[in-house]
């Protein structure tokens, strides 16, 4: 397996531990491999009924050349367990990893958020922290993550990260934006290798920040600093995994077609289920949901990629959403290009200079169809009713962004075609939002009883690339 940067001027193909360890490539773009590898007829029918470690492997396999397969293997089953995904709603199967809820006849819920952190990261997050310390071991190395979340991913690494030998974490966050839940699980960390940094502004000053970092090539390599972001390609390609077993579920039969609906502010997520789609996954739709930070829906109804500012992003009860600068839609307009990365640097010269690019009219927009995206917008009104909704007609509880995927899937389904929504984090992780929407408090796990009162370790900065570089530098000396 070979990997490209999507802006074509990152040097010879590294090697899959290469990009795991960098992140961001040296020109600025991100990994992708130089073709998307196939998926037969015969594979689907052999992958199944495979139990989801097995399935994970059978995936990384095709994307992972560097590292034996026993011990790919051996990653795969201790990441994916019961014992780690053990958070699943009554009488569930944890060992199902990912269990689909049936809503109705052809609408489904697939649980992403049993693990650690009650969200959807901790699928490809865990995997990485048992990849890093894998790697770095057989290196004999050590790494420095820098990272930037808006909710879930922070604590997501953070949970897979703490303890690891070789690794520290360096985590930005907007100050104040999360929910008290969110900020609990983060900054009440201990852990001597885990440093939690909270940003005066939002979420895109965040990553503007850890991309300015990547982005200086001598410090990067001094103080040998990695990505957990979905700018990673290992948390593309370790989420493409659920999309099979999703389709799996929901199926009897390979000649069957299903649409996922994926809350996106990142475009992580629901890349990979693009990613899935041109292996061959027979995948009839992608449903792209926002909230009121509808940059992406705008993308895909339009055709205008306009990246908003600061001042200009809304905060809102679906905060792990509230991005208006999707790091990983550089990969999509890559392939919407035909893989052309001179385009692709054009395009993002304007991005990057914060402006944007219009798409309407050109040969590449015609393209669009072809790729399965649908789009639609949900605000804070209708996150309200949908979490009503389902829970008053089948007793069912979801968090804030599984709820703008709902009310955008429902907008988008056809007829004979199995709609899966991917449940992004669990409920009680946005109590606020639940409690005005039911009137009463969701179900907290046990393990987290009590999270808010714990001591809190978390400095507080100004937006500022220069000051975050300083911090590594007081905390690796």
């Amino acid at each position: 397996m070979r990997y490209l940067s999507t802006r074509g001027t990152a040097g010879p193909s590294p090697a899959f531990s290469d990009i795991l360890l960098g992140g961001l490539a040296p020109d600025g773009g991100l990994y992708l491999p130089e073709s998307y590898p196939q998926v037969s007829a015969a594979e689907l029918a052999e992958w199944r009924e495979l139990p989801y470690s097995a399935l994970a492997l059978k995936i990384l396999q095709k994307f992972v050349d560097d590292i034996p397969a026993c011990d790919l293997k051996s990653l795969a089953d201790r990441t994916y367990s019961a014992n780690v995904y053990k958070h699943c709603r009554p009488g569930r199967d944890a060992t199902d990893i990912t269990p689909l809820t049936t809503v109705e006849p052809g609408f489904f819920l697939l649980e992403l958020s049993n693990g650690p952190t009650l969200a959807f990261k901790d699928m490809a997050m865990q995997l990485l922290g048992n990849l890093f310390e894998y790697v770095l071991a057989k290196r004999k190395e050590s790494i420095n993550i820098l990272g930037a979340t808006s909710g879930d991913t922070g604590s997501a690494a953070e949970y897979a990260m703490r303890g690891k030998q070789g690794v520290r974490v360096f985590m930005l966050s907007p100050n104040g934006l999360m929910s008290a839940f969110q900020r609990a699980q983060m900054y009440s960390l201990q852990d001597p290798n885990i440093f939690n940094i909270a940003i005066e502004g939002m979420f895109d000053d965040c990553q503007d920040i850890v991309k300015a970092v990547s982005n200086d090539a001598a410090f990067k390599a001094q103080y040998k600093i990695g990505a957990v972001n979905s700018i990673n390609w290992a948390r593309v390609l370790a989420q493409i995994v659920y999309y099979f077993k999703g389709y799996f579920a929901a199926t009897s039969s390979n000649d069957e077609k299903v649409s996922f609906a994926v809350p996106s502010g990142n475009f992580g997520n629901i890349c990979a289920g693009h990613v899935a789609r041109m292996m061959g996954l027979p995948i009839a739709r992608l449903v792209l949901a926002t909230n009121e930070n509808d940059v992406l829906d705008e993308f895909f109804r339009s055709g205008v990629y306009r990246p908003r500012g600061t001042a200009d992003t809304w905060v809102t009860s679906s905060p792990s959403m509230d991005i208006s600068k999707a790091s990983n839609f550089e990969r999509f307009i890559f392939d919407l290009v035909g893989r052309d990365p001179s385009v692709v640097r054009e395009l993002w010269s304007k991005v990057d200079a914060g402006g944007s690019f219009d798409l309407r009219g050109t040969p590449h927009m015609a393209k669009l169809p072809g790729f399965g995206f649908v789009s639609g917008k949900s605000v804070h009104a209708d996150r309200l009713a949908t979490i009503r909704d389902l829970w008053e007609q089948h007793q069912l509880m979801i968090d804030t962004h599984t709820a703008d995927a709902v009310k955008v899937a429902r907008e988008h389904r056809e007829a004979g075609i199995p709609m899966i929504v991917l449940e992004t984090a669990q409920p009680v992780k946005f109590a606020e939002t639940i409690q005005e929407a039911l009137g009463r408090d969701p179900v907290r796990p046990r393990d987290f009883d009590g999270i808010e009162n714990l001591p809190q370790r978390v400095e507080v900065m100004k937006a500022d690339a220069q000051a975050v570089k300083d911090f590594v530098v007081r905390h690796c000396s």
